[in-house]
């Protein structure tokens, strides 16, 4: 098993255990470590094996209201102005790029991710 297998092996067992709530399964996906939310969306949790460091937490939801929300640090050009460059979130579309204070820690990172996808949840 490599790092990043262990990685995402450790995500798998924080989404089932701690947000059994939200969570009704994970698979790993191409690279990816994909969640299966109870409200049929998916969130697809990648790290680079190649580039020490590099992430993307993308939460997808164009199916049941057209939005996405993604966290990464891969340097985007519209986000360079943000004072969290090369960090960034896109809120709802694509374009709609903010600053992002996900931790560099992907157990924290997760956590702090599925919190905001159970609130946003809750919302709607």
């Amino acid at each position: 098993m490599n790092t990043r297998e262990r990685i995402y092996q450790k995500l798998s067992d924080i989404a089932l255990g701690e947000f059994s709530d939200l969570v009704e399964g994970v698979r790993f996906v191409e690279g990816k470590l994909r969640i299966f939310l109870n409200d049929n969306s998916v969130m697809d949790i990648w790290i680079s094996e190649k580039r020490k460091g590099v992430y993307a937490y993308h939460w997808e939801r164009k199916l049941i209201d057209g939005t996405i929300y993604r966290h990464n640090n891969i340097p985007d050009r519209e986000a360079r102005q943000l004072k969290t460059f090369p960090k960034h979130f896109h809120k709802e579309k694509e374009e709609n790029i903010a600053e992002s204070e996900i931790s560099d820690v992907p157990e924290e990172a997760l956590r702090s991710f599925l919190l905001f996808a159970r609130e946003v949840i809750k919302r709607k």
